[in-house]
């Protein structure tokens, strides 16, 4: 009986954490799909350089995947149901695609051309 309260208490505040993580300012709903893998729920947000990608149902709150803006590119968009739109990504990370609503693409494509010319120079 104790055994069962624990854990429903801890389903209960990771299930909380949850919905603060999506809630947060500056982070967006954002489907991931990695090589032959199906899309998988959760969240983005901008830092450093990166956008780092959250699973929405994991136990730790740490990113899954870190994407570095540098030398990214996008090869591909397209539109998929429910009003997301997919894109297509590869370079210095591995190929992976994203799937947002269109706001959250209009700033993750203005996110990537922000990036200063003198973020792309390797200095030695």
């Amino acid at each position: 009986m104790v055994a069962t309260l624990v854990i429903c208490a801890l389903l209960a505040v990771a299930l909380s954490a949850r919905v603060f993580l999506v809630a947060r300012r500056g982070n967006v709903p954002c489907r991931l799909k990695a090589g032959d893998g199906g899309w998988r729920a959760g969240v983005a947000r901008y830092a450093d350089g990166e956008l780092h990608w959250i699973p929405l149902w994991d136990v730790r709150l740490r990113p899954r995947h870190a994407i570095a803006r540098r030398g990214l590119v996008v090869s591909g968009r397209r539109e998929l149901d429910n009003g997301l739109y997919a894109v297509d990504c590869s370079g210095s990370t591995r190929d992976v695609s994203l799937a947002m609503s269109a706001d959250a693409l209009t700033g993750f494509l203005a996110w990537l051309e922000s990036a200063p010319p003198s973020a792309y120079l390797d200095v030695a």
